[in-house]
């Protein structure tokens, strides 16, 4: 009996094990691009280039997906959907339990570029099709590969779904510490929960909230400060503060025949174009100042009247920043949607020496661009990203911030999205 025992045990043990380094290797990481001949996702609300990929159950609403496959061939795209939780782990449930209609899809809308000295296919589909489509709400993983082979995966991109059944109304004001009234910004909000059956709202409501759509400095774990009722009050003085930033900076790309904005000169090639952008300055001391931006976005457009999905071009555009010498210590990145939010070897600055300045090359299309600077202490591992000595903070900054309501029924084995806001640091605050 021992000896049967302990052979139950061990084979528990290794299932146990096998399970986790499973469940490790089908970590997907959200909105990443894998391969390197993909270039310029876009995922949005129909016709708005600037908006979150976010669908609500029981309307028309149609969210579209973009991108070019720099290989100028026919390639077979195929996307599915795997439902995740508030944390972005995928949930543990069927994909019958949250979708209809086909598993995988095939993105069968494609152009060749035209008149573009840049050869490349652009792909466009818009979803959720009539064949395949969400009827749970919560965070759902988008992934794109090739053949119907999701080990081909060339990127994937996060989706909201939701479903209203909760409300959320709040506004934005200046932190009542005085180390942070001068440089962050607060949010203030509280949920109506309705008809939700909330038992325990300390295990059952997960509240997380975006600067400018942004996942790398999201508020999360946050607890309620005050219930009474239905209604849901986070309003804990050092809860959700947030560095404000500054208004992002911008380059124009709409036109590489023209010296546009910002802008230092071009340089053409036969089968090329260089762009060289003016040259940026540390901008933590200077006074604060509105320039109207898109929040760190980006939007693909022309000025010659062409169509910047398949008839537009692409550039490497050059970008400097001076310094009279290097932050010892740290790696400068520069970063947007442009380079998807993310830190690595494309979005890094070098150093040089000769020119005292940081120097990159972004590989982008026509269109409009925002971006800041920032730094990472190489000295902290995981530390992150910081533009408190690049960029500055200033409470007057215009961010957008975006509440989203997550919450899981008793015996749940995922986490509804239940409702979103987003709220303006100018037109909501107080």
């Amino acid at each position: 009996m021992r000896t049967a025992a302990f052979l139950l045990w061990v084979v528990l043990a290794a299932c146990l094990f096998t399970g986790r380094v499973m469940a490790q290797a089908n970590v997907i990481t959200p909105d990443h691009v894998y391969h390197n001949n993909i270039r310029s996702v876009k995922f949005n609300q129909l016709g708005d280039p600037l908006s979150m990929p976010m669908y609500t159950i029981g309307t028309g609403e149609k969210l579209e997906l973009s991108f070019d496959d720099m290989d100028n061939d026919v390639k077979n795209y195929y996307y599915s959907f795997v439902m995740c939780n508030a944390d972005w782990t995928p949930a543990q449930v069927n994909q019958f339990d949250y979708m209809r209609g086909f598993s995988e899809t095939r993105i069968l809308n494609y152009k060749m570029s035209a008149v573009a000295l840049q050869r490349y296919t652009h792909y466009s589909v818009q979803l959720p099709g009539t064949g395949s489509y969400p009827i749970k709400s919560g965070n759902y993983l988008l992934k794109v590969y090739l053949d119907s082979d999701t080990t081909q995966l060339a990127f994937t991109r996060r989706m909201y779904v939701v479903e209203s059944k909760a409300g959320i109304a709040g506004f934005i004001q200046q932190p009542v510490s005085p180390k942070l009234f001068r440089t962050h910004q607060k949010v203030n909000f509280e949920i109506n929960t309705g008809s939700l059956n909330i038992q325990n709202p300390f295990d059952q409501i997960k509240v997380v909230i975006l600067q400018n759509y942004r996942w790398d400095n999201a508020i999360t774990n946050l607890k309620p400060q005050f219930i009474n009722g239905n209604v849901i009050k986070y309003n804990a003085e050092l809860d959700c503060v947030i560095p404000a930033g500054k208004e992002f900076r911008w380059i124009d790309l709409r036109s590489l025949r023209l010296q546009t904005e910002r802008v230092r000169h071009s340089e053409y090639h036969a089968n090329s174009t260089d762009v060289y952008a003016v040259t940026d300055f540390e901008r933590a001391d200077k006074l604060y100042q509105f320039i109207k931006d898109v929040n760190g976005k980006y939007y693909l457009a022309t000025l010659d009247d062409y169509d910047p999905n398949f008839e537009g071009d692409y550039a490497s555009v050059h970008f400097t920043f001076a310094a009279p010498e290097p932050y010892a210590g740290y790696d400068m990145y520069i970063f947007g949607e442009m380079t998807n939010y993310e830190l690595n070897n494309n979005s890094r600055l070098t150093y040089n020496a000769a020119s005292r300045a940081y120097e990159g090359t972004l590989f982008l299309k026509q269109g409009y661009y925002n971006y800041i600077y920032g730094l990472v202490d190489k000295t902290v591992p995981n530390s992150k990203f910081n533009t408190e000595l690049t960029e500055g903070n200033w409470w007057e900054t215009e961010n957008n911030y975006t509440i989203l309501l997550y919450f899981r029924p008793l015996g749940g084995r995922a986490d509804e999205l239940v409702s979103s806001i987003t709220l303006n640091s100018i037109l909501n605050r107080k």
